[in-house]
């Protein structure tokens, strides 16, 4: 089979190593790529944006399956393209990514189909929002109705904050046309956690959780990021929790997705908070999570190829199989470079990356990489690479990947040294 694999993050490349494992993949494009991801794949010079390339590319390479990466393409309707040129692809239509591209469109569908999910209201006019914040109280979370590269969510302290937030993207264009809506939320507490299901439209099989750090400091403190490390599965996440988020949560949203004419096919990232037992649905995502799907991919056990071929084909219930869990522990730490998740340098040098990749257990994913015109390798991005380990425990997988993150020659980075540090 040939394979288009779309995206240039750590997601892609976790996906490059393991759909390159699979005796049915007998050649694997990746469009546009990384540094990292040449080795098991042709990158291609194709930007996620550009989704007649990408289509055009498709059908002169005979591909047999295209599998999307990042939200951004599937909001824009690459799913829909490839699907009307007869290319089977792995990711929802345009009109289901909305659970992603649209927060109040998910939250419309939580209340209408009864998923546990925080009190909210959406408003295109700060006086309607002040009402709303001024009745809620705050902590108060405000957020972008559409996409905003994971930073469009504003957790505020005080009403003055919320009202502040609210006005910046309404009429100060923070996040451009992304914030012309606001959805605003009261406040969850608890422990957060990922958890990850595959659909067809009509089937779902279940995958696994992971718990993402999303502050750039150690002991959670600092600025948001885009993930500054994960590890799976998570500490806390029982057969009983699991049997809840599965009942309470995916599968009555793959339904009202069906009965809203809009059928999901792809993953389903729930992000969810768990008090005294309970999960309640903070967001929803239409792709693997970066960094979670490293160590997803490092523990899942089975042909990648097989699980998303028959995903995009509707029969998920072939499949559901082969899929299982190695029983140890991974966990990946993000290196990304001074500076993020504000201004950064780019172009600065990285090596160790054999050493490191020597450690037991242990492979380096790419993220925000390239190779210069000397050959050497350099970031181009703020979260650069994914020093990711596989261990018995929690304990030891940590221990593994701090050994290979010290092996990373890169004065330029930096990187959490407590990544893991709720389990442990």
């Amino acid at each position: 089979m040939n394979i288009l694999l779309v995206g240039s993050g750590g997601r892609e490349h976790a996906f490059a190593w393991k759909l390159s494992q699979s005796a049915r993949c007998s050649k694997l494009y990746c469009a546009p790529g990384n540094a990292g991801i040449e080795e098991q794949a042709e990158c291609v010079p194709i930007k996620v944006s550009e989704i007649d390339k990408i289509v055009s590319f498709a059908e002169e390479k005979n591909i047999e399956l295209v599998v999307v990466g990042p939200e951004a393409p599937l909001v824009d309707g690459l799913a829909d393209a490839l699907s009307a040129h007869g290319i089977k692809v792995f990711g929802p239509s345009a009109k289901a990514a909305q659970l992603e591209g649209s927060k109040g469109f998910m939250k419309d569908l939580c209340a209408k189909y009864g998923i546990p999910s925080a009190k909210y209201g959406r408003f295109k006019t700060v006086e309607e929002a002040r009402k709303f914040i001024e009745e809620t109280g705050a902590p108060i979370v405000v957020k972008t109705d559409g996409l905003a590269a994971g930073k469009g969510v504003i957790i505020c302290e005080t009403v003055e904050q919320a009202m502040d937030a609210v006005r910046g993207m309404l009429e100060g264009g923070m996040f451009g046309d992304a914030g012309k809506e606001v959805v605003i939320e009261e406040f969850l507490e608890g422990e957060e956690v990922s958890y990850f299901a595959l659909a067809d439209g009509k089937t779902i099989l279940p995958l696994t959780s992971a718990q993402d750090h999303k502050r750039v400091g150690d002991g959670d403190t600092g600025l948001n990021t885009g993930g500054m490390g994960a590890y799976s599965p998570a500490h806390f996440v029982t057969p009983d929790l699991e049997k809840q988020i599965i009942e309470k949560l995916i599968e009555p949203t793959i339904a009202g997705m069906a009965a809203e004419g809009c059928p999901f096919t792809g993953v389903l990232f729930a992000g969810l908070m768990v008090k005294d037992g309970k999960a309640t649905l903070l967001e929803y995502n239409v792709r693997f999570g970066d960094p979670e799907c490293q160590p997803l991919m490092m523990r899942l056990e089975g042909d990648l190829v097989e699980i998303l071929d028959a995903a995009a084909q509707g029969r998920l219930d072939e499949v559901k199989d082969q899929v299982s869990w190695s029983d140890d522990t991974t966990l990946c730490v993000v290196m990304a470079a001074d500076g993020y998740p504000g201004a950064y340098e780019k172009g600065t040098h990285i090596s160790g990356f054999e050493e490191a990749n020597a450690v037991e257990g242990v492979y380096v994913f790419h993220a925000g990489t390239a190779e210069n015109e000397f050959g050497d390798i350099v970031n181009v991005g703020g979260r650069v690479l994914g020093v990711t380990a596989k261990g018995a425990t929690i304990a030891e997988a940590q221990k593994r990947a701090y050994e290979a993150v010290d092996k990373i020659d890169w004065p330029e980075g930096f990187y959490r040294r407590d990544i893991g540090w709720r389990a442990l």
